[in-house]
């Protein structure tokens, strides 16, 4: 019940406030419409705030996709209750955390055929001109940060 509450209240909210467009083409829609994908598809609440906005490019479109696998690996593997989500978003860069206070895990013991953190969220901002840090030991819970440049408005 809390689960289908949720997504109804989310719904709701993005049908008050948001035009359809804004979850394709601007950050702050975009992550929380990613964030709530993965919820509803994991069922683990994820708390999103963003300060700023900005339109998507190529490089945010890949930073958000980082951040959903951030967040689906919370979702599966953390153990924890809720999933914490922060974007900020400035004239030169976008930054996005995705923390949880789980289980935590060795970055050393990733077995090497595991692309998840390597290529879904590492590889993939790097590819695109970004950065990624994760911060994380067993029974510490993850930090995920994600950083952007923005390409300057023309």
């Amino acid at each position: 019940m809390q689960r289908l509450a949720r997504v109804q209240e989310r719904a709701l909210r993005s049908w008050l406030y948001q035009r359809p467009a804004d979850a394709e083409t601007t950050v702050t829609p975009g992550l929380e419409r990613v964030a709530a994908e993965v919820e509803e598809e994991h069922g683990v609440p994820i708390e999103v705030v963003c300060v700023g906005d900005a339109p998507i490019d190529d490089g945010i479109s890949a930073m958000l996709r980082a951040a959903r696998e951030a967040m689906v690996n919370a979702s599966k593997y953390a153990g924890t209750d809720t999933i914490s989500v922060f974007g900020e978003v400035d004239e030169t860069e976008v930054l996005v955390f995705v923390r949880d206070r789980g289980a935590g895990f060795d970055l050393d013991d990733i077995p090497e055929d595991r692309m998840g953190v390597r290529g879904s969220i590492v590889g993939r901002m790097e590819r695109h001109g970004g950065t990624a840090r994760i911060r994380t030991e067993p029974g510490e819970g993850t930090e995920v940060q994600l950083r952007m440049p923005r390409i300057p408005d023309m």
